[in-house]
């Protein structure tokens, strides 16, 4: 798994693998499956929680003791919340260039992007992941998921909470669509844009943004024609700087 659009996460959204979950066409072909999908916003925050829990075990959670556990830790010191979300945060110990957050206020960073980026560029990673959530657009990519899995009829008919109808592995699937969810070009721009005014809100540097973009396009390149939906970093980089001068 190799992305971060900013994907960053889980965003992520940068740097999608030939298997993500292409949220944009998905929607396209299957509005039909997505009002089909009765999650409310309380079943999505709740398999959410329920998600986060299977993905924290399946990789490498850096300790509180960690250096960068510590460093994201002073990074995001007084951010408890945003937007009526509470957030939690933790580091994923893994060379992979990425971040994710969900609808309960999850929040993970993986290392390999703190070893890429300055503290500003991360910021504004957290910031377009937590877009992502705000925006609607994780909750798109749960319901599709939701939709056309089996694990549907089970939890219809079981009577119970769609999130304690769910196995252990069905939530780590519903987790990976997220975290692999490869949305459309006008959603990553919608993502950076609230980045920036995210940024703006918590009195971080907002020239955080342009250059975690440009970062991404120093290190991936920054060339979007193998996938026409998905803009290229250095692309947004511009737009976003045109309005960071407006603001």
């Amino acid at each position: 798994m190799k992305k971060f659009a900013l994907t960053v996460l889980a965003a992520a959204c940068f740097s999608a693998p030939a298997h993500a979950f292409d949220l944009g066409s998905m929607i396209s072909a299957g509005s039909d499956l997505v009002k089909s999908a009765t999650l409310s916003d309380a079943d999505v925050k709740a398999m959410a929680a329920e998600s986060s829990v299977v993905m924290d075990k399946k990789n490498k959670v850096a300790p509180a003791s960690n250096a960068y556990s510590k460093r994201l830790a002073k990074m995001v010191k007084g951010l408890d919340s945003e937007d009526g979300t509470k957030l939690n945060f933790k580091v994923y110990l893994t060379k992979e260039v990425n971040a994710f957050a969900m609808a309960d206020g999850t929040v993970r960073v993986y290392s390999g992007l703190m070893d890429k980026m300055n503290d500003d560029e991360v910021r504004f990673v957290i910031g377009h992941e937590i877009g992502h959530v705000k925006l609607g657009h994780t909750k798109k990519a749960m319901q599709l998921a939701y939709a056309t899995s089996a694990a549907r009829k089970g939890a219809a008919g079981s009577g119970n909470s769609v999130a304690s109808s769910l196995s252990e592995s069905e939530l780590g699937g519903f987790a990976e669509a997220v975290v692999n969810a490869q949305f459309s070009q006008s959603q990553e721009s919608d993502a950076d844009g609230y980045s920036v005014g995210f940024l703006k809100r918590h009195n971080y540097n907002v020239q955080g943004g342009p250059a975690a973009l440009r970062k991404l396009a120093d290190l991936y390149g920054n060339d979007s024609s193998l996938l026409s939906s998905h803009p290229a970093p250095g692309d947004r980089a511009v737009k976003l700087e045109k309005q960071i001068q407006s603001m």
